[in-house]
């Protein structure tokens, strides 16, 4: 019997046919997803990646809350023309500990996966306060009531929990101190920076807001923006591509 013939119980069998069909599916679908139940995580880690401080935690907060997220995105694509413009392109591991991540696809204004350390503290308090400032043609809304408005230390450290019940690895020294965590970040002369910095590599200890007082959400808001894009040496990365 030739190849031909015998497919012919296929073609003339519609329910032979759709038999057929569900088992290579099913066979296909086992091969994919069988592997993943072996794996605990399909992101790969990456050297410097940590979770937020309680600072950047509060001014992500912020960020969600005031809908930045709908005109800036935080994920640069592997496209020349976007690598060139904002850098390195994004790696999944930056995102692992956002809840919910904020990769977005709409750019009223630029990406800002690697807007840290981009510009200075009072750049991006004025920009906030009143964009127009910055860049006349600016469409963004000003929010100069994030100096007045103070972040709330009280319930921090029940931010930090909840986060490390859906995931993300704080550890219990780092719940305990985190309103600590959070003042000594805006006061770089405070006892408690040094174990700040012990508890999260790379933060940045500074007034960010440029005025005294209890820590503002504009405070909070650069410290965040400011950390994004900093935590992994994309120089790594380079050197081995270069070498290849």
């Amino acid at each position: 019997m030739s190849f031909w013939t015998r497919h012919q119980i296929f073609e003339k069998n519609s329910i032979i046919l759709i038999g057929g069909i569900l088992a290579v599916i099913a066979i296909g679908g086992i091969v994919e997803i069988a592997p993943l139940f072996y794996l605990k995580s399909t992101i790969e880690k990456v050297d410097g990646v940590r979770p937020y401080t309680p600072l950047e935690l509060a001014g992500r907060n912020v960020y969600v809350r005031e809908g930045c997220y709908l005109c800036h995105s935080q994920m640069v694509r592997p496209l020349r023309d976007e690598i060139e413009r904002y850098g390195h392109y994004s790696l999944a591991a930056e995102s692992m500990y956002d809840h919910p991540f904020q990769w977005g696809s709409k750019r009223t204004g630029p990406d800002l996966a690697r807007v840290g350390a981009k510009y200075s503290d009072e750049w991006h308090a004025t920009h906030l306060a009143n964009p127009r400032a910055i860049v006349p043609q600016s469409v963004m809304p000003g929010y100069p009531f994030l100096y007045e408005a103070h972040v709330d230390t009280t319930t921090i450290a029940d931010h930090l929990r909840t986060s490390r019940a859906i995931g993300v690895p704080y550890t219990d020294d780092q719940i305990a101190h985190a309103a600590e965590d959070l003042r000594a970040q805006v006061d770089p002369d405070s006892s408690n920076a040094d174990a700040l910095l012990k508890r999260y590599p790379k933060a940045i200890a500074r007034n960010f807001d440029g005025k005294d007082g209890a820590p503002s959400e504009m405070d909070a808001l650069i410290a965040y923006l400011q950390m994004l894009g900093t935590l992994v040496d994309f120089k790594l990365y380079n050197d081995k591509a270069n070498l290849r």
